[in-house]
């Protein structure tokens, strides 16, 4: 028997969804969380595990892809069907490049999501058949001498707010460990993607995650850096 945890905070999607899976495995022990912060419990109180999560990408307490970046970091192992009524190719692709199994937007029918499950479930990945037809966009990255440059125009403490973010913390939770508010680490984040140079948080980890922060020093109240 399949076990699946439902991650989204919608009724009628919980329900739309949870007919897809029954038919795919019509005997599957189907869990509900309505945020990240329930689904992480869940998660880490099952001892056996899910086969799959049925993650939506707007939840409450969450932006952009912090959900996703959370259950990644701390359950690598678990596979996750991104379900999100947030389509645009941009979304898929930065939603792919944190692993995910695959990625079904809410507006398809219960047909296409029950493939995007069966599919998942016998190890394959999903994507929507429009999904490889998109315009890709040119690469946004940096060579690593740029990158360390432009980590190193970080202050300390946004030093410290990125690897937090590259740990998948949400802004409350590194608001309490840094004991400031949550406007103070909104700031930092903001700062943090202006000085590198991109557009949200999950472009700013992956970059980040290309640079060895054990070999950041701090000197002077400067931050040097070696390339790997």
């Amino acid at each position: 028997m399949h076990h699946f945890l439902v991650v989204d905070d919608h009724p009628l999607f919980r329900e739309a969804i949870q007919l897809a899976v029954r038919s795919v495995s019509p005997k599957a022990e189907i869990h509900e969380a309505t945020t990240i912060e329930a689904a992480v419990e869940m998660i880490a109180g099952r001892r056996r595990g899910y086969d799959l999560a049925l993650l939506d990408l707007s939840l409450p307490g969450t932006s952009g892809f912090d959900g996703l970046l959370l259950l990644r970091t701390r359950f690598p192992r678990l596979p996750i069907l991104v379900v999100s009524a947030h389509d645009d190719p941009r979304i898929v692709r930065e939603a792919m490049s944190h692993g995910v199994s695959g990625f079904v937007s809410k507006a398809a029918k219960k047909g296409e999501i029950a493939r995007a499950i069966g599919q998942v479930l016998a190890g394959g990945v999903y994507v929507p058949d429009w999904f490889d037809k998109a315009p890709r966009a040119a690469p946004t990255g940096f060579a690593d001498g740029e990158l360390v440059a432009r980590l190193s125009s970080l202050t300390p403490q946004q030093m410290r707010v990125l690897q937090m973010l590259r740990q998948g913390l949400l802004n409350k939770q590194i608001a309490h460990e840094l004991d400031v508010g949550e406007t103070t680490v909104k700031a930092h984040v903001s700062e943090i993607l202006r000085k590198l140079g991109v557009f949200s948080r999950t472009q700013a980890v992956i970059e980040a995650a290309k640079i060895d922060f054990d070999r950041f020093s701090e000197s002077d109240g400067l931050l040097e850096a070696s390339r790997r």
